[in-house]
């Protein structure tokens, strides 16, 4: 029987499917209306695979608190097998709540160099930051760590089928959490982005699926993974890093489609961001 969770989840991405179709039928309209080119050479299709969103978001003050409820490309696939929980107990302590009405002032130096640690539960993941290529981004994880914003909350969701995320950041655990701002959409041309993949190794911000609604839910790309240019990467994950990923993956999601919780009990006891 089909929960009433998985067919919010199927009827949310059958949505976004449609407005994805919809908005595609108008850009080819209107290169066709722009075009100067007498004769059509190709058209190239490029198969993103289908975003979809975990909330509605209502009136002004559920736009404030929810701003940033991120999503990145949702993917099915058949079910993976459940594998003995392969991280610690969690830390003491428990997650801060916490908001504000707009993005925090830079402070950083955007010329210099940074790294962001995530202590977890599975290990440590380090990360170096692309400060310069994305500098509001930087400058809010700066700010939030050093509020205590990720401490002690939960890596939500892990995708094991068609793409290969791990996404973190939600003090919720839901999906639908956010800092109470929204952040700029930056670094979309990175280099490392190719032919629509984001590599192994990247860590990017999600989003709504709309345009500059980053908040403070981020997904590391455990293994390379065929996404549209939609979500800024801000980061590349370390080798030791890598390994704490593939050991979160290897235990699976617990829909067993491909989409879900992960089975290892990931926490963020302390996230930290260290200029060098």
């Amino acid at each position: 029987m089909v929960s009433q969770e998985q067919r919010r989840r199927q009827l949310a991405r059958e949505k976004f499917l449609r407005q994805q179709q919809r908005r595609t039928e108008a850009r080819r309209k209107t290169r066709l209306r722009n075009s100067v080119i007498a004769s059509v050479l190709g058209v190239v299709v490029i198969g993103s695979v289908a975003l979809y969103t975990t909330g509605v978001l209502k009136g002004d003050d559920d736009k404030k608190q929810n701003a940033s409820a991120q999503v990145t490309p949702s993917a099915g696939g058949a079910p993976t097998s459940k594998a003995p929980d392969p991280c610690r107990k969690p830390a003491a302590g428990s997650v801060k709540k916490l908001s504000w009405k707009k993005e925090p002032a830079m402070t950083i130096d955007t010329s210099a160099r940074y790294s962001l640690k995530l202590a977890t539960t599975c290990g440590d993941i380090g990360v170096a930051l692309k400060t310069s290529a994305a500098p509001h981004t930087v400058n809010s994880f700066d700010f939030l760590a050093r509020e205590g914003y990720f401490d002690h909350t939960k890596c939500h969701r892990l995708t094991t089928q068609g793409i290969y995320v791990l996404q973190c950041g939600d003090p919720q655990g839901t999906g639908m959490g956010g800092p109470g701002y929204t952040l700029p959409d930056e670094n979309l041309k990175d280099k490392s982005l190719k032919d629509n993949t984001y590599p192994a190794g990247t860590v990017a911000m999600a989003n709504t699926g709309q345009k500059h609604t980053g908040g403070s839910q981020f997904f590391l790309v455990y293994k390379d993974s065929q996404l549209p240019p939609s979500y800024t990467p801000f980061g590349t994950i370390d080798a030791a890093g890598m390994k704490v990923l593939d050991k979160i993956a290897a235990a699976g999601e617990n829909t067993g489609g491909g989409d879900g919780a992960p089975n290892a009990t990931v926490v963020i006891d302390k996230a930290t961001v260290t200029k060098s």
